[in-house]
């Protein structure tokens, strides 16, 4: 399969030939649902926590006797039916963490990659290279190629700090190198915008 390289001035100057396996790869909806799930567990922090009646404080002393005053009986104001009481079943610290083989999280960018080429939504640039870190000129680049106002993300390494610097205070741009782009990062964007030498990468990386 070959797709069209351009250049900052959204004109073709070459191609680049990929393996059909990786771009002609068919929907795994299920898939990309587990391996996103994990991801997103994986952020979480999971320090959540209620008391239960052990670590709520008070309740030492029984609040009446056990017979004869007509009221049921209780052993502590601290127990789940009272106000102030601990909490029964609440959350308590875990991890969030589900395992995902290598070759499931894969697949899943090999599926999202391709929807989104089917769906015109990726593109490659001969270089993601840029002079300036300003904004201000990288919102021009993004007009001349047809992207202003999308969300955008540009796939390269993280050794392009201009790139990096001109684009990270605009919340509809996005930065990712080539051997750590994951499928969240893919399913958010718009567009994708690799660099030649990052799908040349990634495509060896996610060669079967």
């Amino acid at each position: 399969m070959k797709l069209e390289v351009r250049n900052w001035d959204n004109d073709v100057v070459g191609d680049i030939e990929l393996p059909d396996e990786l771009l002609a790869y068919p929907a795994r909806p299920h898939l990309v649902y587990e391996v996103v799930k994990a991801y997103l567990g994986g952020l979480r922090r999971g320090t959540h926590a209620t008391k239960t009646r052990a670590m709520v404080s008070g309740g030492g002393k029984k609040p009446w006797k056990q017979k004869g005053t007509g009221r049921a009986r209780h052993g502590s104001t601290r127990s789940p039916h009272w106000r102030h009481g601990g909490i029964v079943f609440g959350p308590q610290p875990r991890s969030y963490a589900a395992k995902v083989n290598i070759k499931a999280k894969k697949n899943a960018l090999r599926s999202v990659l391709s929807e989104r080429l089917s769906e015109g939504r990726l593109s490659v640039l001969e270089s993601l290279d840029v002079e300036s870190h300003r904004t201000k000129e990288m919102m021009v680049r993004l007009g001349t190629l047809g992207l202003a106002g999308k969300k955008v993300l540009f796939v390269d390494s993280f050794e392009n700090l201009n790139l990096m610097l001109a684009t990270r205070n605009r919340p509809e741009l996005g930065t990712a190198d080539a051997l750590h782009v994951n499928v969240y990062q893919v399913l958010g964007a718009q567009q994708v915008v690799f660099s030649r030498r990052a799908l040349a990468q990634l495509a060896e990386v996610l060669a079967p």
